[in-house]
């Protein structure tokens, strides 16, 4: 059999015309559109493999996805320096490669993955959304108060059953650990929310971001969100804010790469699906 290596890809798109990053029929996906632009210059078929450290949702974009790939080493090598270029110019401009780096073939982008962080992003400007920001920004039709944002996702760091901000998937744990939740009011007024996580279930994040915004607009206690943690089933009263505000701004992972594989052994015992939040 021909040696193969493992290849380590860097990501960014602009969500807003894909179904998701996973391949449907008939479908516009990002790993569709990778895929296809991957077999017209290696062959189709070459790259073998491909695994993405976190299946994005409709709508959702990203900065810093992660992903990986094998192919032959004697096509690496053919292609080596060019690849990265071939594919600029045969992929559409809502989605990038921007980096493709030769890895340890027990990497795993989504198995030895350390954490996931998004960003959210929400104005509450009365006029809406600047026009060039308008597909990566929410609209919120109320003031929201950073004060209260910030205390309502304090009660939500931490290892805890997110049951209630989770679509449920069969023979999958709801507990995941929050490391990071915080929110920033940048100079131009736009609301940023930031969550990490070492992962996150389907949902999730959005649905967090959901209900602090009805607590920073008033409409809640800052206690609210917090309070849900005691439920262990989706809670209805949840409303999963858009997708479109919502992006994967980076993916942690072992430094040393002697770790790749025991973080994966680990990640595998704790849950089965790793999905968007």
């Amino acid at each position: 059999m021909d040696e193969r290596i493992r290849l380590r890809l860097d990501v960014s798109y602009d969500g807003t015309d894909f179904s998701g990053w996973a391949v449907q029929p008939n479908r516009r996906t990002v790993a569709g559109v990778l895929v296809e632009a991957l077999d017209l210059v290696l062959g189709a078929g070459t790259a073998s493999g491909l695994t993405v450290a976190g299946r994005t949702d409709a709508g959702v974009h990203a900065t810093g996805q992660v992903c990986h790939l094998d192919l032959p080493a004697a096509v690496w090598r053919e292609h080596d320096g060019l690849l990265l270029r071939r594919l600029a110019r045969l992929l559409p401009g809502d989605v990038r490669v921007r980096a493709m780096t030769e890895v340890a073939t027990d990497f795993d982008a989504r198995f030895s993955a350390t954490f996931r962080r998004y960003e959210y992003r929400v104005t509450d400007a009365p006029w809406g959304a600047e026009p060039l920001r308008r597909r990566d920004t929410l609209a919120w039709p109320k003031p929201l108060d950073l004060a209260a944002l910030n205390a309502a996702a304090a009660g939500l760091v931490g290892e805890h059953d997110f049951a209630a901000y989770c679509r449920r998937k069969e023979n999958a744990t709801t507990v995941r650990e929050v490391t990071r939740l915080d929110w920033r009011r940048d100079p131009d007024g736009i609301l940023v929310a930031t969550v990490q996580a070492d992962a996150f279930c389907q949902n999730m994040v959005r649905s967090l971001v959901g209900a602090m915004l009805v607590a920073g607009d008033g409409r809640r206690p800052v206690q609210w969100p917090g309070s849900l943690l005691s439920r262990r089933e989706r809670s209805s009263e949840v409303t999963v804010a858009p997708a479109h505000g919502l992006a994967l701004v980076e993916v942690g992972y072992p430094t040393d790469p002697a770790g790749y594989a025991g973080r994966a052994e680990v990640t595998r015992r704790l849950r089965v699906p790793v999905a968007e939040g």
